[in-house]
């Protein structure tokens, strides 16, 4: 069945460093664009970023350009999700999600098919 698992995940430190993987399987995933998002509590789910397809394009939410980048191993079925220059106002729990073709300009969670169960990442001192 379809399965997309996030992990790297955490606790950090504000000005800190993660990387979050999403693995997927049972599709086929070199026909998707994956897109992470995350939800803190009470607050509506929001699109960080997406990858295209081939990896060669992508986009970021405005909160985390310049901070976070985004790649793809298709030959491993995983996506990451590096994440820089953490603030507190990072804190959520983040998913990954899939949808067919190509990456939207605006990144809506309704355009997606496939989601992963999430990864809480925590920023603080």
């Amino acid at each position: 069945q379809v399965q997309l698992v996030e992990s790297g995940g955490g606790l950090v430190q504000p000005g800190g460093s993660l990387r979050l993987s999403c693995a997927a399987s049972g599709f086929a995933f070199d026909f998707y664009a994956i897109g992470w998002f995350r939800q803190a509590p009470g607050q509506e789910r929001e699109g960080v970023s997406c990858i295209s397809r081939s990896g060669n394009s992508s986009n970021f939410a405005n909160s985390v350009k310049g901070r976070f980048t985004i790649s793809r191993d298709n030959a491993k079925k995983t996506v990451y999700l590096q994440m820089n220059s953490l603030k507190p106002e990072d804190t959520a729990v983040y998913y990954c999600a899939a949808r067919a073709w190509v990456c939207m300009p605006t990144i809506q969670a309704s355009d997606y098919d496939y989601w992963g169960q999430g990864t809480q990442v925590t920023v603080s001192s």
